[in-house]
């Protein structure tokens, strides 16, 4: 497998373009070499414009026509949606074909990636369908507390109606091959209920009893280490002080605000059952503050790392 990284710029108008173009500026010459990114040249400069940056772009950059670029900054844009669905999928093609060894990607806006015709809920479904994937599933890791979910972005009425046996069954197992991979013997793993209380024995709705909980026992006759369905209002809790290794959550909200309370710069958001790897930045476009030099790319280099350890084969826990 390639040791080099691809990072995609993301939406051309958000803060992609700066966080990309910082972290670089700051990386080794060693890791700079092994790192490319997948975007617009010309907006690239832009953003090096923008944090007084004085680098020499072109060798790490592999350029991808943008009409218009730079685009106005903070604006939301069809154009700009159809070239980060770009970036991504020669990216992908790229990773597929050893070329790049994990893909890190920049912010999104999914409102301009469906204006531009690629309807896709985010990243993670893109990913799927680029690669012919079954199933992909969002882990956020940080030191602390790592969640994996079962649903992301879809209602939270359709979130429950997706909470069946087999599907929390199959995430359950993700995360635990996840975590081995990364370096967990055997990984302890919670899973949170969907109900107040997982439910108070029926008295607040029957879906942990006749789904989630059947899910657990299942996993548990496989041989992971696993238990629940536990409360999700003391599990992430229970997680973070040490107790678990990782917590399944049933719904995009119910896994992303413990994590954003406790890591909301340093959080990593990895594809999990892919066959490319890939890691991203647990954040928006923020259109605000594009282009002013100002944005914070500490999250950047949290996943670039997570990247750069996956691509050796040396993640290690914690």
């Amino acid at each position: 497998m390639s040791g080099i990284i691809g990072i995609t710029m993301g939406d051309p108008c958000g803060v992609g373009p700066e966080i990309s173009v910082r972290a670089l500026a700051e990386m080794s010459a060693e890791d700079r070499a092994a790192t490319r990114i997948y975007g617009n040249l010309a907006t690239l400069e832009a953003a090096r414009t923008a944090l007084e940056v004085d680098l020499d772009l072109a060798p790490y950059v592999i350029d991808i026509e943008v009409n218009g670029a730079p685009l106005p900054w903070g604006k939301l844009s069809p154009v700009a949606g159809d070239a980060a669905f770009r970036f991504i999928e020669k990216a992908v093609r790229d990773a597929e074909a050893g070329t790049i060894g994990c893909i890190v990607t920049a912010p999104i806006n999914k409102e301009a990636l469906n204006l531009a015709g690629h309807h896709y809920d985010g990243h993670t479904g893109m990913l799927r369908s680029l690669t012919g994937s079954k199933a992909a599933y969002m882990l956020l890791a940080s030191e602390r507390l790592k969640v994996i979910h079962v649903s992301t972005h879809v209602s939270l009425q359709e979130a429950i109606r997706r909470a069946t046996t087999e599907r929390v069954l199959a995430t359950i197992k993700a995360g635990n091959d996840h975590l081995k991979r990364i370096g967990y013997e055997k990984p302890r793993i919670a899973v949170a209920g969907v109900n107040p209380h997982c439910g108070e024995n029926g008295l607040f709705g029957t879906e942990d009893d006749d789904q989630i909980a059947p899910a657990v026992a299942a996993a548990r006759a496989e041989g992971i280490d696993v238990h629940g369905p536990i409360s999700a209002d003391t599990v992430f809790y229970r997680a973070y002080s040490g107790a678990f290794d990782l917590v399944v959550a049933q719904y995009h909200d119910q896994g992303h605000i413990p994590i954003k309370l406790v890591a909301f710069d340093t959080a990593v958001n990895v594809s999990v059952e892919l066959p490319i790897d890939r890691t991203s930045v647990d954040h928006g476009t923020a259109f605000d503050i594009a282009g002013k030099g100002i944005a914070n790319h500490g999250n950047m280099n949290s996943a670039i790392a997570y990247a750069r350890k996956l691509v050796a084969g040396r993640v290690t826990q914690g």
